[in-house]
């Protein structure tokens, strides 16, 4: 029985039961902006079914149990007999299944597939982060298969496929499968070119025996892995770093050499088995040229790039919308927590940040669906970009999201620390920080015309803020020096990345918006920690254009 004592009040109701899609216009705009007129209907409908499903309780509660019940290595079963399986809790099935099934693997063959998968992954993976690993690989590999013909249309049907089966099964016995990736070893990490995983040709062309460690793997159960190892030349080839596709299960139905050292403890992600794999004599097929490896695997690596960018805008939007919500019913001091200036000042801010993010995902989604030169061109230099300044803004507004909830944010049971443990990950995954503004400095430097596109994005906002103009030239002038730039390099890319945002802002959001944007990231009017906007702006109508409004 509960204390006299014990009533429950100006406690915030849960934030359920809501559309996560149509609740967020930075989306929904963004999507309408980019899509066809004729398709926009369709996917607008199937984005909202994923949208309602995302912020159902049950969804939720998935989310929840798939990280409370991490997975399980079974090396050997009851025998003795080597088995190397990971057991996952029926949540984490639960909700790759329903993303599989939503076609969050498929966007290659789709008209607008990469815009509306990319909204369907800011959508779904608020539920819960750690399943789009796998999400991300299998949709990532199509680019890569496709170096080798045959392969691609072995293989590609199965990976768009929208069944999901977790069985380890041969590859021709499933209707749909999914795809990991295996590149870094304990000695290189990001430096991949040290790999010392070999790779011995064997009679029949294009197929090899790999010996070796990958010190990660996530995702182990999947059905294939595309890893890089350093080929014994072939009859007729150079030998070198080359790209394979291995198999879990081999055509005859045997298991391949694959063993699970051991999976990581990891700071977040943990629905997520990321693991540690042997090779001893494991047979996979060559994708793409002997020696050729990295310029086979890079087009995988630039679509996960993207994704990590996708992922930390859904992390962002999560911690914002919950942030809102629950100072929207608390009261102190008098009154709502939202309706107080310095808190309005805080939410304010974040939703800046949370809808500068998911319009520059769907800006390079929708680059990928026209794929001219000049998209071509673009992405080379603006994905890492992104890659690099988005990743890096999600842990703090995830820290200060969490702070908006007060002790409450601090407890488990409210989802804010599953999203600030998540929230560092996509910084690290697929290159660093470092790594990514060195990429882009590789590209200013050796491909002048992704440097063109990139300003000539820029210029399409030319004119419309005095902020954005002054900020594009002093970028000009950055980029004019090249005297220590290695050195300055994160300075340079922070700026690319934020009048790019800027840029995107003054084209396609509300002007309350761009304005605050502008005033605060370009105008030089901006603290060092969120909530100190300037208090002359609009900043009620920013709060309640990012509000998640629950349906009746």
């Amino acid at each position: 029985m509960a204390a006299p004592t014990h009533t429950v009040t100006n406690q915030a109701p849960p934030l359920v039961t809501y559309d996560v899609y149509a609740c967020d216009p930075a989306l929904t705009e963004g999507v309408a902006r980019h899509a066809a007129p004729e398709r926009l209907d369709e996917i607008t409908a199937e984005l909202s079914e994923l949208g309602r499903a995302a912020g159902s309780a049950q969804a939720q509660r998935w989310g929840e149990d798939a990280n409370a019940y991490p997975p399980v290595l079974r090396t050997h079963d009851r025998y003795g007999n080597r088995v190397d399986e990971v057991e996952f809790h029926p949540s984490w099935h639960r909700l790759l299944g329903h993303a599989v099934s939503a076609g969050l693997t498929d966007a290659w063959s789709r008209p607008d597939g990469h815009l509306r998968r990319a909204a369907g992954f800011i959508t779904w993976t608020q539920v819960e982060a750690g399943h789009g690993c796998p999400l991300s690989m299998t949709h990532a590999a199509v680019p890569t298969l496709r170096h080798e013909p045959s392969l691609a249309a072995e293989w590609e049907p199965r990976l768009a496929s929208r069944v999901y089966e977790p069985e380890l099964l041969p590859p021709d016995e499933k209707a749909g499968a999914l795809c990991g990736m295996g590149m870094t070893e304990k000695q290189g990490g990001s430096d991949v070119r040290a790999n010392t995983t070999r790779a011995e040709p064997l009679a029949e062309a294009g197929t090899y025996l790999l010996t070796g460690h990958k010190w990660f793997c996530s995702a182990p159960m999947s059905d294939a892995f595309l890893v890089l190892a350093q080929a014994t030349p072939s009859k007729g080839g150079q030998g070198g770093l080359t790209c394979f596709l291995l198999p879990r299960v081999l055509p005859d139905g045997t298991r391949n050499t694959f063993a699970i050292q051991r999976l990581k403890d990891k700071l977040g992600n943990r629905s997520n088995a990321s693991s540690e794999v042997e090779f001893s004599g494991t047979w996979a097929r060559r994708v793409g040229e002997e020696g050729r490896g990295v310029a086979t695997i890079i087009e995988m690596v630039a679509a996960t790039r993207l994704d990590c960018v996708s992922g930390s805008a859904a992390i962002m939007r999560q911690a914002v919308a919950q942030a809102i919500h629950h100072t929207a019913y608390r009261e102190a001091f008098g009154g709502p927590l939202i309706d107080k200036p310095l808190m309005r000042n805080v939410l304010a801010d974040l939703a800046l940040e949370s809808e500068a993010a998911t319009t520059t995902a769907l800006r390079l989604a929708a680059s990928y669906d026209s794929d001219s030169e000049h998209e071509r061109n673009l992405r080379r230099v603006a994905v890492p970009v992104a890659k690099y300044w988005v990743t890096k803004r999600c842990p703090a507004v995830a820290g200060e999201a969490l702070e908006c909830l007060g002790g409450n944010g601090y407890v488990e049971e409210s989802g804010m620390p599953r999203l600030f443990r998540e929230s560092p990950l996509n910084s690290i995954w697929e290159g660093s920080g470092n790594v990514q503004a060195l990429d882009v400095l590789r590209a200013l430097q050796r491909e002048p015309d992704a440097l063109g596109a990139f300003l000539g994005e820029l210029g399409l906002a030319r004119g419309a803020d005095h902020r954005l103009d002054a900020a594009i030239k002093d970028l000009l002038t950055e980029l004019a020096d090249l005297t220590g730039i290695e050195a300055r390099a994160r300075r340079v890319v922070e700026r690319m990345a934020l009048v790019l945002q800027g840029s995107l802002l003054v084209r396609f959001a509300p002007p309350q918006v761009s304005d605050a944007f502008c005033a605060s990231r370009l105008g030089g009017d901006w603290g060092t920690a969120f909530g100190t906007l300037p208090h002359t702006l609009d900043l009620a109508s920013i709060v309640n254009r990012a509000r998640p409004v629950p349906q009746s």
